[in-house]
């Protein structure tokens, strides 16, 4: 009787999902900036595409992979804690590195949603970034 109790809650309840690695975490947040103003742009995806390359040292094809991946996995996802909670091991300076490459992500279409600030806010603070360094990355992308 028990097993069957068993087997019955194992049907109902899903597995608990597979941990994600910090890549696919940073991958993920910078896709949640992609769409966080409802309007991912191609200049976007172009952005989140180059920031790779560069922030987790990846080529192109790798990195319009991992896209794919992310942009995937932010549908199915609860909240941006999902990824957060994936970026204990970041040093400080690579957790201000994100926070800068979401922040030209959120300006490569030309126009800086409320939206999208509102979620680097969210992640600077969920990811222990001061405000100072939230406002230096933001003035480093876009000076005005």
């Amino acid at each position: 009787m028990i097993t069957k109790i068993k087997r019955l809650l194992n049907t109902l309840i899903p597995e608990e999902s597979p941990k994600f690695d910090s890549t696919l975490a940073i991958v993920c947040l910078l896709c949640e900036v992609c769409v966080a103003d409802e309007n991912a742009s191609k200049e976007e995806e172009i952005a989140i595409i180059n920031t790779l390359e560069k922030l987790v040292d990846i080529d192109k094809e790798k990195a319009a992979e991992l896209l794919k991946v992310g942009m995937q996995e932010i549908t199915i996802s609860n909240s941006v804690f999902d990824f957060t909670s994936q970026l204990g091991d970041l040093d400080s300076e690579a957790r201000i590195d994100l926070i800068k490459a979401m922040w030209e992500i959120a300006y490569a279409d030309g126009h800086l949603d409320k939206m999208e600030e509102a979620l680097i806010r969210k992640v600077a603070a969920l990811i222990y970034v001061n405000h100072s360094d939230f406002i230096r990355t933001k003035l480093s992308v876009n000076p005005e």
